[in-house]
């Protein structure tokens, strides 16, 4: 069964939105009821804007009326028409309406996606690359007061761009991870037990320089003083 790009969202905007059951909508967004009710409740989800499967097309309102009407029909997810790609050239035009949001956007790919240069950056949510730069670098000049956002939520952009440019990079968020990773690790409780350089080591240190050795109760005993 297909679902809508921001299952999550959606569900928000559905509970907020509609009179829709809790099973109506899990089962339209594939998340549990159980969660459902928590976004009910503003235990779950807290603070995610949410995403109008109407206006994105993935729903009518004839089909959630029907559904609000008849607690047994099921919401199914329009057929997306695949549109033909265009190949698009410098930063991705941002409305005038985000761009007071797009600051959020870029730090929340930085801190979440270190991987990601500044031109994919800005293929993404539209920026330029300096703005880019005075995040990364925490100069921003409002850069105290930013939290970051997830530019999907923001609709900024595309979970599916974003995973396509998640997946380009993956390579150099292996190799960053590699080079922050320590040289050496401890070695298992294992693995020491079954060193005998360990074990020799750990019995020299613990050894009683006091004790006599093992062999002098086994001397043989006089017969008196003077006697051997």
């Amino acid at each position: 069964m297909s679902l809508p790009l921001m299952p999550k969202a959606v569900a928000v905007w559905l509970v907020d939105n509609t009179s829709l059951s809790f099973d109506q909508i899990a089962e339209f967004t594939g998340l549990h009821s159980l969660e459902i009710s928590g976004i009910a409740d503003g235990e779950v989800a807290q603070g995610l804007k949410g995403r109008d499967p109407i206006a994105t097309g993935e729903l009518t309102r004839e089909t959630i009326e029907k559904c609000e009407a008849d607690p047994k029909a099921r919401l199914r997810l329009v057929p997306r028409v695949k549109m033909p790609e265009v190949t698009r050239k410098g930063p991705k035009y941002t409305p005038l309406s985000k761009r007071q949001e797009r600051p959020a956007a870029i730090l929340w790919l930085i801190r979440n996606h270190p991987e990601l240069t500044d031109a994919q950056i800005s293929r993404l949510v539209g920026t330029t690359k300096p703005t880019i730069q005075s995040l990364r670098t925490k100069t921003h000049w409002n850069y105290a007061n930013i939290n970051p956002v997830d530019p999907v939520a923001l609709g900024m952009c595309r979970q599916t761009e974003l995973d396509e440019a998640v997946a380009k990079s993956a390579p150099k968020r292996e190799a960053m991870e590699e080079e922050t990773r320590p040289e050496g690790s401890l070695m298992s409780t294992e693995e020491s037990l079954a060193d005998p350089a360990m074990d020799e080591e750990e019995e020299t240190e613990t050894a009683d320089p006091n004790r006599a050795p093992d062999d002098f109760f086994n001397l043989p005993k006089g017969d008196g003083d003077g006697d051997t």
